[in-house]
């Protein structure tokens, strides 16, 4: 057994303060102890040390993004009136993406360097092409591949897609285990059955499921009623057949039609969840569904903030995610950390907790959304170690918990998965007794 003791000025495990000049033992791939250097050293008195400047934390989840559209970020930093002016520009660009030789992977593969150039050790990645379905698993990188189905009717889906995606998930080996779940896209891009079915079939074959709800007021007038600048948009696409819009809508929220058709639960995270109200919240609650909020996304998008400080008051379970580099200037999950402290405190949080709330959120929040809280998540023994090391200096322990939250984009120095290197960003870290 290979045993490697990490230690940097201060180390946040998750679980407790702040310990200066803390420690974290590494066996193979696995956590085997963490503390202070002077009490390791002590039961680990023969063992290589490999020291950072900064501070040493869990690894962060990107809880949503889209790796294959890394390469369509001309349209990722630039602001849009709304989610449907987006939505045009985003076709024009994935066509001419869709067109380009070397494919989707190798996009997708640059936006995973960059989430380990920036400390994230775990993502849930939702993937429309085949060819990048396992840039997760061969990038190293824990998480969830998330296939995403959309633009199905229900009877095109009933003769020959759900075949299809069946296919799909054998020759993944997808398993109750294995890094691949489903993502029906959104409420208003599947027919209602198809809506339906796709959460049935997660549930048989123990998969994770994703979904994008609540994400644009104009997606609450699809659903209720319907109608709307959404609906129009997907029936000049050819999708009036869809049985929301055949029947004028079922006058419920996203998130109760989701309820409605199964699609939530506790195997089941959202993305975004902007439009909603405390009974649409406390259906998440009830269901033990966490919610992905993407702030650059949806600022991005022209889109309304979401209610962070509610759902952090009222308990709902929550992680962070970038989305993808078409909707957000970059991949870096705590810029997105810095955003939420920002409209938590404009939206009258002012609890003395906000900190680690946040911080939590980007990393056990993100193991709790991707089902993965008892591997990641934390600094425990046992778990897998995966941590990122930030260059934060400060004599207080609060003070590099705030500075992380509050100003963390950029800082990355380090990037460890499963007790591997895998981003140093000094190229000088060996280790030494």
């Amino acid at each position: 057994m290979s045993v490697t003791i990490h230690t940097a000025p201060w180390l946040l495990t998750g679980r407790g303060d702040p310990i200066r000049h803390g420690a974290v033992v590494i066996a193979d791939t696995h956590i085997a102890a963490v503390g202070p250097l002077t009490d390791v050293r002590r039961r680990f008195d023969d063992t290589d040390v490999v020291e950072w400047q900064g501070v040493l934390i869990p690894g962060l989840v990107n809880a949503h993004t889209h790796l294959q559209y890394s390469g369509m970020a001309d349209i990722g930093t630039r602001g849009y009136a709304s989610f449907e002016e987006w939505s045009e520009v985003f076709e024009q660009s994935y066509e001419a993406a869709n067109s380009l030789a070397d494919g989707w992977r190798p996009a997708a593969a640059a936006g995973l360097r960059a989430m380990l150039a920036s400390g994230t050790t775990a993502a849930g990645d939702v993937v429309t092409h085949a060819e990048a379905l396992d840039v997760l698993r061969t990038g190293g990188l824990h998480g969830v591949a998330y296939w995403e189905v959309m633009a199905w009717h229900a009877p095109d889906w009933t003769d020959r897609g759900r075949a299809a995606t069946l296919r799909l998930l054998e020759e993944q080996g997808a398993t109750g285990d294995a890094a691949v779940g489903l993502s029906p896209h959104a409420p208003y891009s599947l027919d209602t059955e198809v809506l339906r079915d796709l959460g049935t079939l997660s549930r048989r074959r123990g998969l994770r499921s994703h979904l994008h709800l609540a994400e644009s007021a104009a997606e609450h007038d699809f659903v209720a009623h319907g109608s709307g600048a959404l609906a129009e948009q997907w029936r000049a696409w050819g999708f009036g057949g869809f049985e929301l819009l055949r029947r004028g809508g079922v006058n419920l929220s996203a998130v109760s039609y989701a309820e409605s058709v199964a699609a939530l639960g506790p195997d089941t995270h959202i993305a975004h969840g902007i439009y909603v109200d405390a009974d649409d919240r406390a259906t998440l609650r009830r269901h033990s569904t966490a919610v992905a909020l993407c702030p650059r996304s949806n600022a991005a998008l022209g889109l309304a903030e979401a209610p962070v400080a509610d759902y952090l008051r009222e308990g709902n379970i929550v992680a962070v995610g970038t989305d993808s580099l078409s909707s957000s200037p970059s991949l870096d999950v705590l810029a997105d950390t810095a955003s939420l402290y920002r409209i938590a405190r404009s939206q009258g949080y002012h609890e003395s907790d906000l900190h680690r709330r946040l911080f939590a959120a980007v990393t056990e929040g993100g193991a709790a959304a991707l089902g993965m809280s008892h591997r990641i998540g934390t600094l425990e023994p046992g778990k897998l170690a995966d941590f990122a090391v930030l260059e934060v200096d400060a004599r207080r322990g609060r003070d590099v918990l705030a500075t992380i939250v509050e100003a963390g984009e950029g800082s990355a120095i380090g990037t460890v998965i499963a007790g591997t290197i895998r981003f140093d960003r000094a190229g000088e870290r060996t280790p030494a007794v």
